[in-house]
């Protein structure tokens, strides 16, 4: 968060600082070099020209001059054909165009405006009023610039701290060990799982799943390698998760929950015992273990519900705590239903009941 607003800190600070630009386009060098002299002295000021109208409109473009000086009397296209380019090019919509006419004529006046130039001079003019009427347009039309590039800025900042805060949120909602979801996760998507399970009528099934004898395994070969055994784990529940609602989460220290909406208990029970036999499987040695394990093993509980009023997630969590218990009281590697277990009813009577 600090860095994307120390971004857009230096941001509001480096906006460019354009230069007055000149682009006379005038074919007649006597003029040309007239107005070179006028403004030659000015520090400033940058001076271009172009003496054949039909290069006008590209030289523009690649200058970008914050001020056209444009004589009327071209051959090829005359100075109202060329404000009229100028004001269909999207690169020089903005540019301010000051008229440059050998005749004092309202008429050429009000026409030139209406074609949409900023201002009419006579030429020659003096220095004095050529200076400053290219300064003042040259200063509107920088303002303008920089404007445009601040509100730029801003809404890049503004997209880069909306991103942030999305990233923010991702990483709020993830275990900073392994990567899943983590506790506060685990409980927002078990209330909007819940909601969803009891509009819908659909069963919402829980795995809670603990690393058997993992103070053991800490304590025979370290805080790395058990951080690294957790990783491990949550890469196994992981990778046997098929849908995008099946959320893996660290439950708090070597515990595990698993939610799957829509699923019933048969298929809960599948996946369950899948990530069982695939930690088993991946023999990660434990010789301290006291069930006579000498690889990393973990039991699951089971517990399933149709969400409704009469029901709770707090009851459901219990229910798959108490089927945890029981599976590590019976000599831990195994998956236990809780609709097995004394005084829970059964996954059918619960079916009967929700339907």
């Amino acid at each position: 968060m600090s860095e994307v607003l120390a971004t857009a800190a230096d941001q509001e600070h480096t906006l460019t600082t354009f230069k007055v630009r000149v682009l006379l386009v005038d074919d007649q060098l006597i003029i040309v070099e007239a107005v070179r002299r006028m403004l030659s002295d000015q520090a400033d000021i940058e001076f271009h020209y172009v003496t054949d109208a039909t290069l006008a409109l590209e030289s523009a473009k690649q200058l970008q001059p914050t001020v056209i000086l444009q004589d009327l009397v071209m051959p090829s296209i005359d100075g109202f054909g060329m404000i009229q380019l100028y004001r269909e090019s999207e690169e020089l919509r903005n540019v301010p165009v000051i008229v440059l006419s050998a005749k004092e004529d309202p008429k050429l006046k009000a026409h030139s405006f209406a074609t949409g130039a900023n201002d009419y001079m006579v030429k020659l003019p003096d220095k004095l009023e050529l200076l400053a009427r290219v300064r003042y347009h040259s200063g509107a039309h920088i303002n303008r610039l920089q404007r445009d590039q601040a509100f730029r800025f801003l809404r890049e900042s503004q997209k880069q701290l909306a991103d942030a805060n999305i990233e923010l949120r991702k990483l709020a909602a993830l275990d900073g060990l392994t990567g899943i979801a983590n506790r506060r996760q685990f409980d927002d998507t078990m209330q909007l799982e819940w909601q969803r399970g009891q509009r819908e009528k659909q069963p919402l099934t829980l795995l809670l799943c603990d690393v058997d004898f993992f103070k053991l395994y800490n304590d025979s070969f370290g805080h790395l390698a058990g951080d690294l055994c957790l990783k491990k784990v949550a890469a196994v529940l992981t990778e046997h998760l098929k849908r995008p609602a099946d959320l893996a989460a660290r439950y708090g220290g070597e515990e595990f929950a698993i939610i799957l909406p829509d699923t019933p208990l048969t298929g809960a029970l599948i996946v369950a015992e899948s990530c069982r036999r695939h930690l088993e499987q991946l023999a990660i040695e434990n010789p301290q273990s006291n069930a006579g394990f000498t690889t990393l093993t973990m039991s699951v509980g089971v517990a399933s519900v149709v969400p409704s009023p009469a029901s709770s997630i707090e009851q459901l969590i219990q229910q798959a705590d108490q089927a945890l218990y029981a599976a590590k009281h019976a000599g831990r590697n195994r998956v236990a239903n809780a609709h097995d277990l004394p005084g829970l009813p059964s996954v059918s009577n619960q079916g009967k009941t929700a339907a």
